[in-house]
């Protein structure tokens, strides 16, 4: 059998795998992408971030494509959550780094996102072979040297890289090959159950295309418009209601929408899609957790691979695509000779982790806002059995899924900005309906909008961009085209 012979090998062929196989591409490297599907195939996780689109894409070169593919705006997002009866809606254009052309994201079909995705990727020179499944890793020592699958047709195959990415989600087989565990949170174990519908209510312009989230005493509902009549509906309950969507689906998902007035609302004169690629109810296991290392010598875990976070936020395909533009740069800084493997990844690493860990510590900012003690956010005693009942024993409890996050340990930080957040949103909800102010300058929005925001200029402005500073201390900054490391310079 003969052994081909590239730069890097990338497992998987959605928004992280396309995302990082073109970035490394586009810098002269021979990349080859394995993907175990043959696409268009279905995917969930329909909601973007302008992180995202105007971002990671515009540097792809994909954004004019997306913006032409018919896909619905989504200017921000409207829930029903908390303390407050009534809807509120957050718009992305409040804030100066999301302001004007790039003030939004899309909805979009996964089956035609992440073909657009990976169809650029073969024009971007990626050698992309569909229906192949990367089953293991060859190593030499502490070192991946290249990775084994299955070609359509059966045969095993082997193939030898300086780097192997795995960007296969979180069914993957090969993450385990980096070391470590997968540590889950104890709390945010979560299960989804989700169909499509035709024919549902829409927001009032000019926010019809925004996610719909809507928290119900068992757990919360997502309503996101995939086209003028498509809907895509998911009940997310947590583990210890798993009984709720176990049996008859169809029957299973009624009941949960009967218990959600303002969901029955807008499905009351829908009809739900039960032929093709939407026909199906599906079940979906949304169990938060973080992989212990995300690389050794010549592997490199991204999106799903290394970590999941809670989808209230619609943070998957922002991560996925995030992680794989932060390994871009640091593998294309190692094969052109300007910095080691270890400096490079590290600071892969270090940003990865950080970015998870503002999501999730705005995740658990956003479900303190709903204090009814009986709701499903707040059943910590149930879920834990934990006799305690103040928010450290709480933090304390989620604190060790990230071993060793500061942002998910520091309690009293945690509740300080928990409340911040809660009378931003009180604030915005009070007041006109129009002014997001007060939401935007609170602590946990803004950490998690810091590193997309920056993303986003430095694909609109490029070489214009501001001098950017090293997000730690001897940290490295990104070089003027977003595509590779440069060491900080003071001046």
């Amino acid at each position: 059998m003969s052994v081909e012979d590239f730069d890097v090998v990338v497992a998987g062929g959605g928004p992280g795998g396309s995302t990082v196989a073109t970035l490394v591409a586009m810098q002269g490297h021979r990349v080859l992408l394995l993907e175990k599907e043959v696409f268009p195939r279905y995917q969930i996780g329909e909601s973007l971030l302008p992180a995202t689109v105007h971002g990671v894409c515009r540097m792809l070169g994909v954004a004019d494509e997306l913006a032409g593919a018919g896909f619905p705006i989504k200017r921000g997002g409207t829930f029903r959550w908390g303390a407050r009866p009534e809807p509120w809606t957050f718009h992305f254009g409040i804030s100066a780094k999301m302001a004007g052309s790039t003030s939004h994201a899309y909805q979009v079909e996964r089956a035609r996102f992440d073909e657009i995705l990976l169809n650029n990727a073969k024009r971007k020179g990626v050698v992309v072979r569909e229906g192949c499944s990367v089953h293991d890793v060859v190593e030499d020592g502490e070192r991946v040297t290249g990775a084994k699958y299955t070609d359509p047709d059966g045969n095993e195959r082997e193939v030898s890289a300086r780097f192997v990415i795995d960007a296969s989600g979180n069914k993957s087989r090969l993450y385990s090959k980096v070391g470590g565990s997968r540590n889950y949170s104890e709390f945010f174990r979560s299960l989804a159950l989700f169909g499509y519908f035709e024919g549902g209510k829409r927001l009032p312009e000019p926010v019809s295309g925004n996610i719909l989230s809507v928290a119900f005493d068992n757990g919360w509902f997502w309503y996101i418009p995939l086209s003028d009549t498509l809907t895509s509906v998911g009940a997310v309950v947590r583990r210890e209601d798993a009984d709720k969507i176990q049996g008859d689906r169809e029957k299973a998902l009624n009941a949960l929408i009967a218990e959600c007035p303002l969901i029955s609302e807008y499905l009351s004169n829908a009809t739900r899609v039960t032929t093709g690629k939407y026909g199906e109810l599906r079940v979906r296991k949304d169990y938060s957790y973080q992989q212990e290392t995300y690389w050794r010598p010549g592997m490199v875990l991204v999106g799903d691979a290394a970590c999941f976070v809670d989808p209230v936020f619609s943070s998957g395909v922002h991560l996925a695509t995030y992680s794989a533009l932060l390994a871009a740069r640091s593998i294309n800084s190692v094969l052109a000779g300007d910095l080691d493997e270890k400096t490079a990844l590290n600071e892969f690493e270090a940003r990865y982790r950080r970015e998870y860990g503002v999501f999730y510590e705005f995740l658990v900012s956003f479900y303190q806002m709903n204090v009814n003690e009986e709701s499903y956010f707040w059943q910590a005693k149930k879920v834990t059995q934990n006799q305690s009942t103040d928010i450290e024993s709480f933090v304390e409890l989620i604190g060790g899924v990230s071993s060793g996050e500061t942002a998910l340990t520091a309690a009293d930080r945690i509740a300080a900005r928990s409340a911040e957040f809660a009378a931003a949103v009180d604030e915005m909800a009070g007041g006109d309906g129009d002014n997001m102010v007060p939401m935007f300058k609170s602590t946990v929005v803004k950490q998690a909008m810091q590193e997309a925001g920056q993303v986003q200029m430095k694909a609109l402005l490029g070489e214009d961009a501001e001098p950017e500073l090293p997000l730690f201390p001897g940290g490295l900054v990104t070089s003027p085209d977003g595509m590779k490391w440069l060491p900080h310079h003071p001046a």
